[in-house]
């Protein structure tokens, strides 16, 4: 059947993608149908053919069978960009995103279910009104009679078209009344709006953050251009500061061409440059530019699986990349002997270090820039590496600086399932087992999930089968000079490097240090031999010239 654009057909509805689109397919032809669900049977208009798949939209739905489908609480569902899957239970919700891990991982990651164990999905308790922090673009609207007013909301999906609103279902309520304030002084004072075609008016955006624990309010306003006259400026803050809650008014300065919402001048018109919030008993300070998650009580859950999945005894060194403002790093420096935190932005780095001697902590040290630079410049041990990379994941750089670490284990910590079950196939492809997953669910009625998995370093032990019997080893007269037992202890003690039986014999064959033939050899043939890494040869090397062994 050759489909065509317009074209209404009849379609039922097999699954969810990863926007949370429903998918459906007409011999063979995969149709993304926005707001349908799996099992429904739906009246859909074809809105765009591609080569292998289309889209289309919802007309009707002839049938639910058990689907899920609720009444969406936003009147705006549907066009709003943000909450794709609001019209789907909870209930549901959790299942698909569960299920959307798991796919990931398998599909790409080429896991095996049964080697690894499945932690059931952590849900939130209210999927409402929890976002902490909102960036709302402004925009012109017209009215029924034609006339400009300002508007904030959300873009509708795929687009840069503002669908207007201020009581966000998933934002705290106190941001309705914020937005209140400053639309009717752009009203007051006949501010303009950012207009992205000329590249005119004057506030761009309205971006604001609540502290949860301690209803610490910040709002930044984004404009184009450097600054505003002193009266609109007085005005504006004589209405916001009133707000209960507020602690500091910024001004943002955006005069570029571009769809990033913070320019680089940030500049501060009243109270503090930061709100204090806590997660667990570590306090932190929250500057504009930080990252900080937007679900405060999810984000307590998120991190303790964190701090779960990497079993700290208080002996460990551990590494956290991408650290941020020291949010992960402050929580593991509780049960770690000696945490290190790197991270490329600086004003976060600044804030780590501020955090770290807010909560007394002195076992914890920040460094700014990339991971790949940072690490090996430093050369420290590590024991434990966390990574919490943004969507984009990890490349193929930092993975090799984390598996050169040679850490015991790694917890990932990742906003996107697919690039991490991509960077959990390469890590696999490292030395590096997948043992234990969960997810945990920051973003209710959104299709995004929050997912923790625990991988742990391959020994040989664990993937060959050594058979060694020192005593009947026909030992050569350099053999003799020093037992393995002793080239580890000399390779732990001059390098920090712990090396295997089995390294020291690859080593030695180089060298021509002879071995029985069948020294070290697996018992079965479909088993495999890791290949010892260039600073452990090396290390071994120098062991082995200081026995006089070569």
């Amino acid at each position: 059947m050759k489909l065509k654009k317009n074209q209404e057909i009849t379609l039922k509805i097999d699954d969810l993608g990863n926007n949370g689109e429903g998918i459906g397919h007409v011999d063979g032809y995969a149709l993304f149908v926005k707001n349908a669900l799996p099992g429904e049977t739906i009246r859909a208009r074809i809105m765009k053919c591609g080569k292998s798949y289309g889209y289309a939209r919802v007309m009707e739905v002839l049938e639910e069978s058990g689907s899920g489908r609720v009444d969406p609480r936003c009147p705006v569902a549907g066009r709003c960009g943000g909450c794709t899957i609001q019209h789907l239970s909870y209930e549901r919700q959790l299942a698909y995103k569960a299920k959307k891990v798991r796919d990931c991982l398998v599909r790409i990651g080429g896991i095996d279910t049964d080697q690894v164990e499945w932690l059931p999905i952590i849900g939130m308790e209210n999927p409402w009104q929890y976002r902490n922090k909102a960036q709302f673009p402004v925009r012109m609207q017209r009215d029924n009679e034609g006339r400009l007013y300002p508007a904030v909301g959300f873009y509708a999906e795929r687009t840069h078209s503002i669908v207007p609103v201020t009581d966000c279902a998933i934002q705290h309520p106190c941001m309705k009344g914020i937005l209140d304030v400053i639309l009717s002084w752009m009203q007051d004072w006949h501010v303009t709006a950012y207009d992205e075609g000329s590249h005119s008016g004057l506030v761009r955006h309205i971006y604001i953050r609540r502290a949860y624990h301690t209803g610490q309010i910040m709002v930044c306003l984004v404009i184009n251009s450097r600054g505003i006259s002193p009266s609109l400026q007085e005005t504006l803050l004589q209405n916001l500061k009133g707000i209960p809650g507020m602690t500091g008014i910024f001004l943002n300065s955006n005069t570029e061409r571009t769809n990033v919402i913070l320019g680089t001048e940030m500049k501060l018109l009243w109270g503090q440059g930061y709100i204090e919030d806590r997660i667990g008993h570590i306090r932190y300070h929250i500057s504009p530019q930080s990252f900080y998650q937007v679900n405060p009580e999810q984000t307590e859950k998120l991190y303790q699986t964190a701090l779960a999945f990497a079993g700290l005894s208080g002996e460990e060194t551990v590494w956290d990349l991408y650290c941020g403002i020291g949010t992960i790093s402050l929580f593991l420096a509780q049960r770690a002997k000696k945490v290190y935190g790197v991270e490329i932005v600086p004003e976060a780095v600044q804030n780590a270090r501020e955090n770290a001697r807010l909560n007394g902590i002195d076992n914890v040290e920040f460094f700014c820039g990339a991971a790949e630079e940072v690490v090996p410049r430093l050369a420290r041990p590590a024991d434990v590496v966390v990574v919490d990379p943004p969507r984009k994941g990890c490349d193929g750089v930092l993975l090799d600086t984390i598996t050169g670490m040679a850490p015991e284990r790694i917890v990932y910590v990742s906003c996107d399932p697919g690039t991490l079950a991509r960077d959990v196939k390469k890590l696999g492809g490292k030395g590096y087992k997948l043992e234990r997953v969960r997810a945990v669910d920051m973003f209710g009625q959104g299709g995004n999930i929050e997912t923790v998995c625990l991988l742990s370093k391959l020994h040989s032990e664990q993937h060959i089968e050594v058979e060694l019997q020192m005593d009947e080893l026909d030992l050569t007269a350099a053999e003799s000079k020093a037992t393995y037992e002793e080239i580890k202890d000399y390779v732990l003690e001059h390098t920090g490097l712990k090396v295997s039986s089995l390294y020291i014999a690859q080593v030695k064959e180089k060298c021509g240090i002879i071995e029985r033939v069948n020294y070290n050899l697996p018992k079965s043939e479909n088993s495999r031999q890791p290949k010892c890494p260039p600073e452990k040869e090396a290390a071994i090397r120098e062991a082995l010239e200081y026995f006089r062994m070569v």
